[in-house]
């Protein structure tokens, strides 16, 4: 900053000795090195103060970086949810065709068989030809001899 040799210094303090004199130079000393505390004091200050206000416009930056990079992951899954519903609704559209299709078939037949009675009435229903089953001796016994079969270790 200031290139000042030892050989100045001592002529600086030589010629305040003559000018302030012996009596007042200490005082004199004291105050200078006050005032040079406060002034390295508000260098300092000021140092900081702009190294703060560095830090803050890379806070600054950091944080749009960050805001940036969230916006892009917001709209990255808001494209992929897009993309992974598009299929599942072509897949709800195509099962609601499908069932729409099933109702209309149900409809048909249901009026086809509403229909086939009417044109069929010589027709006999399948439970009136179909076999009745054998008896068993067990059946046909009278039902005194059931209870008691059923019983184990009934007295007969």
């Amino acid at each position: 900053m200031f290139d000042v040799s030892f050989t100045e210094l001592m002529l600086i303090g030589v010629v305040a000795l003559v000018v302030i004199g012996p009596e007042r130079l200490p005082k004199v000393a004291r105050t200078a090195g006050h005032l040079l505390g406060r002034a390295q004091r508000y260098v300092s200050d000021v140092k900081s103060d702009i190294q703060r206000e560095i830090d803050l416009e890379e806070v600054n930056k950091l944080k749009k970086q960050m805001d940036d990079a969230a916006q892009s992951l917001k709209a990255s899954m808001n494209e992929t949810a897009s993309s992974l519903q598009q299929p599942l609704t072509e897949a709800r559209d195509s099962l609601a065709q499908a069932s729409a299709s099933v109702d209309e078939l149900m409809q048909q037949a249901r009026s086809e068989i509403g229909d086939a009675p009417a044109a069929h009435a010589d027709a006999t229903p399948a439970a009136a030809t179909a076999p009745t089953p054998a008896t068993t001796p067990a059946d046909t016994a009278p039902a005194e001899d059931r209870n008691t079969a059923q019983q184990p270790g009934a007295p007969t």
